[in-house]
């Protein structure tokens, strides 16, 4: 049975290092799971130094969904997956490949797109949970800034934050990072 460690916090809190300061503490094959899209210069660097800063060794899939059907092949694998981010996940989920307004967009609509991140979210726990891996989950926690002011930033603020709950229900531990110092929470 596979185990969840779930990692939140402020952007540039650290929570990425310490995640995968926690993966290196599994002393297991590693895993890395992009869930970012490299769209412009910025974000190509941001790749870049990411690389740098796991070092060698690592298994890399970029992906934003069906990672538990990607990760099939690994399953009775004695690894680590490190998943950075979920709010990366969400974001992909929610834009990519949809033609929606987001300021006028109904809310069935919104309910059914939810719900389908919610079912990948799920499917990923459950092949985690029924693997030989063990996951290191990173996400962004959403729910202590301002509240956006435009329809998509406030859809993806809910979204994200009720994907955390999903997460932080099913982990078996989780830290909360901030300012590079870990809270354990569970």
């Amino acid at each position: 049975m596979g185990k969840i460690i779930f990692v939140t916090g402020g952007v540039r809190s650290g929570k990425s290092s310490f995640a995968e300061k926690k993966v290196f503490e599994l002393e297991k094959d590693r895993i890395y799971v992009a869930t970012a899209i490299s769209f412009d210069d910025e974000m190509k660097e941001r790749v870049r130094l990411h690389k740098i800063q796991r070092g060698e060794n690592w298994i890399t899939i970029e992906a934003y969904k069906n990672i538990y059907k990607i990760l099939e092949k690994y399953k009775d694998s004695n690894g680590v997956v490190l998943l950075d981010c979920l709010t990366n996940l969400v974001t992909n989920n929610m834009i990519i490949d949809r033609e929606v307004d987001w300021e006028s967009a109904p809310q069935d609509t919104v309910a059914k797109i939810e719900d389908e991140i919610k079912d990948e979210i799920k499917k990923l726990i459950d092949f985690v949970k029924n693997s030989t891996l063990d996951m290191v989950i990173v996400s962004n926690e959403v729910g202590m800034g301002l509240v956006p002011p435009y329809a998509l930033g406030r859809y993806f603020r809910d979204i994200s934050g009720r994907m955390n709950q999903l997460v932080g229900k099913e982990c078996h531990e989780a830290y909360l990072i901030v300012s590079g110092l870990e809270l354990k929470l569970k």
